[in-house]
């Protein structure tokens, strides 16, 4: 299997059939079938589901997409790392909802404008299944919070959150005394590291809430404490985003537990320059 087979079975993927891709590749289409059916026979598999003239990946074509991504990428960058080019290919960065929503706009913006042969997806998760993610290989690098393994990742802070505890406008002071608990805890699912800094913080002071709700977005969490279902941790960054702050109340953390680092971690010994020129777009200005 050739690398070339691996950019012909991509663009016909990405162009959505031969004719496309054959006028990108300024092939004929004959040769892009040929190349396909060869690789099918090399590999032994149908990569491709066949309805007439359209093309639908298979199960195995599936598999074999994500392998192509990763070896043309790592051919452009070990082109790049050689002829001291640009950084190009595929660049898959991880992050928590939060960071994604509002840290990262403006900075990804840059990323894209500088760096015009990166193809960037950006995708969420919780720091466990980032990082998890990063080291299978799936990933490029995360930014992530909370407690991570030292031995496989190479990191560096980015930014630093303060974290707040919200309620329903007019609830009563949340404090380190107070022991009555709220109806619910509103909050991400499990592996989230706020969700379980406010329930770490709860059965210190033995006055746990009896239900967690479980939201998958900021606003939406937002909104059912909005309405008084419960109380959720979230850093203060994301409350400029919401439109009904109004009919929020905010209440302060005790200090030493009010502060997130969050991190961009890559595996160890893969700093890409993908990687390199990531981080001179995150860092702040000197």
């Amino acid at each position: 299997m050739e690398l070339s087979d691996l950019v012909i079975f991509r663009a016909v993927v990405e162009s959505g059939g031969v004719t496309r891709a054959a006028e990108r590749l300024h092939r004929v289409q004959s040769n892009i079938t040929t190349r396909i059916r060869q690789l099918e026979e090399k590999l032994g598999v149908q990569l491709f589901i066949r309805e007439g003239k359209r093309l639908h990946l298979s199960p195995a074509g599936k598999v074999l997409l994500d392998y192509a991504e990763r070896l043309i990428s790592l051919a452009d960058e070990a082109r790049d790392a050689v002829q001291g080019g640009q950084p190009r290919g595929a660049f898959v960065l991880g992050a928590m909802e939060s960071t994604s929503a509002v840290r990262l706009p403006a900075p990804l913006g840059d990323f894209v404008r500088l760096h015009p042969g990166v193809r960037l997806a950006l995708k969420t998760g919780n720091p466990q299944q980032l990082a998890a993610a990063v080291l299978a290989g799936e990933m490029d690098a995360a930014l992530v919070t909370g407690p991570m393994a030292e031995g496989p990742f190479e990191r560096e802070l980015i930014y630093t959150e303060e974290l707040v505890i919200v309620a329903s406008a007019g609830h009563p002071p949340i404090t380190a005394k107070n022991s009555e608990p709220p109806r619910a805890i509103v909050a991400f699912e499990k592996g989230c590291p706020h969700r379980a800094r406010l329930e770490a913080w709860y059965l210190l002071k033995n006055s746990m809430p009896a239900q967690t709700i479980e939201i998958t977005s900021y606003h939406a969490m937002l909104g059912c404490v909005v309405v008084g279902m419960g109380i959720s941790l979230v850093p203060r960054s994301v409350l400029a985003t919401f439109p009904e702050m109004g009919r929020l109340s905010v209440h302060a953390l005790p200090p030493g537990s009010d502060c997130a680092q969050i991190d961009l971690i890559w595996r160890k010994g893969a700093k890409s320059p993908k990687v390199e020129a990531l981080l001179r777009v995150l860092r702040p200005p000197a």
